[in-house]
């Protein structure tokens, strides 16, 4: 919970920094938004269903439905544009149980979901934008990934010159970017070509996570419009994308990644504190809440167990520093200080270690 929750507070100052606007829509919706979307002719076998009142109603296995209802929650203009709204939806899919697969493909998730809508002139810059935002998030974590266009399935909606307009305003945005890519013939999504970002793990398996996909659909179906420049009402075009993909399957890839030797901002543990003896529970205590206070994420292990032991145990849970404590610590205010990859630093004030942590990353900072 505490990487999910570092991970969120990362997403949210990226968001923000990029102009989206955070919004939250139901988890339950009723058939009738989902016959609209088209969800219910083409997505079914993978939605959950319920009956409340005698209607039919889905689980939502995507947010797009409920960003188009915030999108028509007022009039909009050409001058609202980009309009970029970001949503961490709690979806659930249907899927076959024989497919799951630990943290990598689950039934529940939390989608990193944004939906822009623009108008055909920001098409280009808005693809662009969110590919530069995801390969910045993926070489932040020091992830190689390759990228992948899937064009019109089989069983899809709109029109011939729709979908070509889409998948050629996709390719443009790759070739623009220099970024290699593939065809993925007939695997896009329903309503809309897409490029996807497939992300290696630490064995060399690929996960499909980051996507950006181009959609003339959902806005039409949904009679979603604004006032242009000239006074007359236009239909918006609409990018669904995400970038971590899931935060389950990205934590999995995380995990797996590092080992569990995590950079000191995203460890849930940043610094265990290892009394000698009972003796000195006191000032680990207020040790402990030295740190807490400066914001660090710290445990004191008090167990009954020889100092070896409790080392030993510190390290093979990945944490990134142990503070000794004894006698001389005790009396000179100080630490005896270990670090997971170079072990023993030595003899150093409390101050001086908050110092040197505050160097290398309390909060979101760089990958070591």
């Amino acid at each position: 919970m505490i990487l999910k929750n570092l991970l969120v507070d990362y997403w949210r100052k990226i968001h923000a920094r990029e102009g989206y606007v955070e919004i939250s829509t139901p988890v339950i919706l009723n058939r009738q938004l989902w016959e609209t979307s088209g969800h219910w002719e083409h997505y079914k076998d993978k939605m959950f269903t319920t009956m409340i009142d005698g209607a039919d109603y889905a689980i939502k296995p995507m947010s797009c439905p409920g960003g188009m209802l915030v999108y028509k929650m007022e009039p909009r203009s050409y001058r609202d544009f980009p309009m970029r709204v970001s949503e961490l939806g709690l979806i659930h899919r249907n899927e076959k149980s024989g497919t799951l697969h630990g943290l990598m493909r689950v039934r529940c998730c939390t989608q990193d979901d944004a939906h822009i809508f623009m108008t055909q002139e920001q098409v280009q810059d808005e693809i662009k934008g969110v590919a530069r935002l995801i390969d910045e998030v993926y070489t932040h974590f020091g992830f190689r990934y390759h990228v992948e266009l899937s064009t019109r399935p089989e069983h899809s909606i709109g029109s011939d010159a729709d979908w070509e307009m889409a998948t050629d305003g996709l390719k443009s945005a790759l070739e623009d970017l220099h970024l290699p890519y593939v065809v993925n013939e007939g695997d896009g999504a329903f309503y809309g070509p897409k490029i996807d970002f497939h992300l290696e793990d630490s064995i060399g398996r690929t996960w499909q996570c980051g996507t950006i996909q181009l959609d003339f659909q959902l806005p039409q179906r949904f009679g979603a419009e604004y006032t242009g420049e000239d006074g007359k009402k236009h239909r918006p075009i609409m990018i669904h994308r995400v970038v971590f993909g899931s935060l389950e399957r990205f934590l999995g890839i995380l995990i797996e990644h590092f080992a569990g030797k995590f950079p000191l901002w995203l460890s849930p543990v940043q610094v265990k504190i290892l009394p000698i003896s009972d003796k000195y529970m006191g000032y680990a205590k207020e040790t402990e809440r030295i740190l807490q206070k400066a914001g660090l994420r710290c445990e004191v292990d008090g167990r009954a167990e020889k100092i070896g032991y409790k080392i030993r145990s510190a390290r093979l849970e990945r944490v990134p520093y142990m503070l000794v404590i004894g006698q001389k610590e005790m009396e000179t205010g100080s630490v005896s200080v270990r670090r997971r990859q170079e072990g023993d630093l030595g003899n150093m004030p409390v101050g001086d270690l908050l110092e040197m942590l505050r160097k290398e990353g309390i909060q979101e900072g760089k990958i070591a």
